[in-house]
This record gives structure tokens, C-alpha cells and sequence, in this order.
């Protein structure tokens, strides 16, 4: 399996670390319990210690599938294919604007494929890694050719699963549940994968149940579904709740662990491609496994774009002439479930 091409089309409005504090102040101003300027202050230091600076929202009038038809539009046309070339189509990541029929089929619809085949894979921040896994054991089924995965992760929309309820701090306290949602940023990735012959990919993965609570966005009735957590729905049935500090405390030795599963030696890569949740986490973490002059950061410009964060990355590194063919290339992620995920691949 061969990585074609990579497109990401980022939304046009840029939102700085003030403004994030300046949201919390006037959505929190008549009902935060205790001093709100000390909170403030706390959220812009914790934003700046992350490694955060800006990150790009939907401005008015732009939508999801525009951004999604610019990234796939440019992904085709760098990796010379046509949209009736594409026979698989897979839909990943929690931006969506569809529980049925999967979001793939709105997509092929979008952007003309000729009857491809369509599914989508939700699995939080992996979804993009998952899918890309998925697609190489399809390809060796002999059926499928070439693969379009696509997402659209445009989280911060009035009345969605974010905005403005996260933003509306009742106490300092409730930073522990809210803080990850004031570094999201939304993008839209498209990625081409052909069945050519290339170097094996490698894919290697860790999951951790057992903490499942530790980041969710729940559903009307979920108890029924899930073991009894108080940390469920912490900041309301349906509402972004993410203990983003315990999850990478708690997910270090895990990521470290899948990481060192991987069969390939760290001078041979190129460049490293993780998880946009925190530049200063991802690079200690870079720096522990030799590869800290390999990462390639995306989370300063653009925040963390959840299931966009790796390909986002590596579309970007194209961009800047910082991968090349036959470059050796590694992937790293840890997501909500929790899991992790570490892959190589040849460009």
C-alpha cells in the first residue's frame, strides 16, 4: 500500500489563546463561583505551557463539506486521480453531521464518486489511523484499488457538543473536565491510498478499557450502554468531557510501550507524525525515543483536530519539503478509549 497524498483545508477564521480566555470571560462572567481573572489567567498559562498559539474555526458561512471538497479536490489531483478512480471510501473521526446513513455516503455523493464503496470508522482521535489500517487489509483482498479516507472535524459550532456550554465555567474546579475543549481547532483532511506494491506498513496497538471514562461525549440514555462513572457526563448528557491532564499522565507508558513494539530503527525515519492534543507533551515524548528532531508540529497553528491531528501533519510536512519518496515515516497516537496506536510507512 502506497500514501498517495495528503490534503488538509483548514476554516478561515483564526482564534488566538486570548481569544479563548476572552469567551470563558463573557459566557462565565454572571455565574462563575470565585475569582475569574485567577482562572483566566490559569487557562492562558496551561494554553501556553501545551504549546498553544492559534487554532482555525468555521467563520460564518463556511461549512464542513466545503472544507472536506477542497481537501479531497486537492488530494485526487496530487495523487492523479479522478474521482470515479476512487472504489473505497471511508468516513472517520466524531465530526459529523449524521448518525445514519454513515457520513461516507453524504461525502461520495459531495464530491461525485462514482459508486464507490462507503463506511465510516468512529473510534475518537485513532479514527484516521484505524481507517488507514483497515484499508491496507481491504487492499489485500485484491477488490479495491484505490482508497479515499476523509474527515471533517469541525467541533465548535453554537449549540454542539462544545460551544457555548464548555465555555460557560461555573469554577475553577471544572477545568479538569473542560480545559481540553479550549484547544480544539477544526480542519478537514483527505487522504489518497493506492494497493502498489511499497514497503509493508506496520501497525501496532495498545487499549486500555479501563479507562474509558476518562473522555466521552455521551448520548441521551448512555447508562444503559457503560458501567456507572461519575466522571460520565461531567459536564452534561450530550457535552465534551475529556480529563485531558489524568489521560496523558495515565497514557505515557502505554504510548511508550506501543511505540516500542515497532519493528524499526529510529535514525532510519524522516519524520514523526503524532496526536495534536500538546506540542510540549508529544515532543518530551519525541525526545524519549530519539526522535525529536523528527516531529513535525502542528498543534501551535491549528490546535488539536482530534482524528485530523496525523494526517493534517503529514500533508503539511509535504507541504514544507520535509518528506520526501522513500522517506520512512512513523505515526503515534493515544485517543479517548483509551488506545494507542504506533505505525511506520514509506512515503
Amino acid at each position: 500500500m502506497r500514501l498517495r497524498s495528503a490534503a488538509a483545508a483548514l476554516p478561515s477564521r483564526t482564534v488566538t489563546n486570548a481569544d479563548i480566555t476572552d469567551l470563558i470571560a463573557t459566557h462565565s462572567a454572571d455565574s462563575f463561583t470565585g475569582d475569574l481573572d485567577d482562572a483566566l489567567r490559569k487557562v492562558d498559562y496551561y494554553l501556553r505551557y501545551a504549546g498553544s498559539a492559534s487554532r482555525q474555526w468555521l467563520d460564518q458561512g463556511e461549512r464542513p463539506i466545503e472544507l472536506l471538497r477542497d481537501a479531497a479536490n486537492s488530494a485526487l489531483e496530487r495523487a492523479q486521480l479522478r474521482p470515479r478512480d476512487i472504489d473505497l471510501l471511508i468516513y472517520t473521526g466524531i465530526g459529523r453531521g449524521f448518525i445514519e446513513p454513515g457520513g461516507a455516503y453524504h461525502t461520495a455523493a459531495a464530491l461525485g464518486l462514482d459508486n464507490p464503496h462507503c463506511f465510516d470508522i468512529l473510534d475518537a482521535c485513532m479514527s484516521w489511523t484505524r481507517a488507514v489500517q483497515v484499508t491496507e487489509s481491504l487492499f489485500r483482498t485484491g477488490e479495491f484499488r484505490n482508497a479515499l479516507i476523509v474527515n471533517a472535524e469541525c467541533n465548535l459550532r453554537w449549540g454542539g457538543v462544545v460551544f457555548p456550554h464548555l465555555f460557560r465555567m461555573p469554577r475553577l474546579e471544572a477545568l479538569e473536565s473542560t480545559f481540553p475543549a479550549y484547544t480544539l481547532g477544526e480542519a478537514a483532511t483527505a487522504t489518497v491510498l493506492t494497493a502498489e506494491d511499497n514497503e509493508p506498513w506496520e501497525f501496532r496497538f495498545a487499549s486500555r478499557p479501563d479507562l474509558a471514562a476518562l473522555c466521552n461525549v455521551t448520548l441521551d440514555g448512555y447508562e444503559g450502554y457503560c458501567e456507572p462513572s461519575n466522571k460520565l457526563a461531567a459536564n452534561g448528557v450530550g457535552f465534551f468531557t475529556s480529563y485531558g491532564f489524568e489521560m496523558h499522565e495515565m497514557g505515557a507508558t502505554d504510548a511508550l510501550e506501543v511505540f516500542d513494539r515497532l519493528e524499526v530503527r529510529t535514525d532510519e525515519v524522516s519524520a514523526l507524525f503524532t496526536h495534536a492534543s500538546s506540542k510540549r507533551y508529544w515532543q518530551g515524548m519525541a525526545d524519549k525515543v530519539g526522535l525529536g528532531d523528527a516531529v513535525h508540529h502542528v498543534y501551535d497553528r491549528t490546535g488539536n483536530v482530534v482524528s485530523a491531528s496525523v494526517p493534517t501533519a503529514i500533508a503539511s510536512a509535504i507541504e514544507q519539503d520535509r518528506l520526501h519518496p522513500g522517506d520512512r515515516a512513523v505515526g503515534w497516537v493515544g485517543s479517548a478509549g483509551m488506545s494507542f496506536g504506533a505505525f511506520s510507512f514509506v512515503f
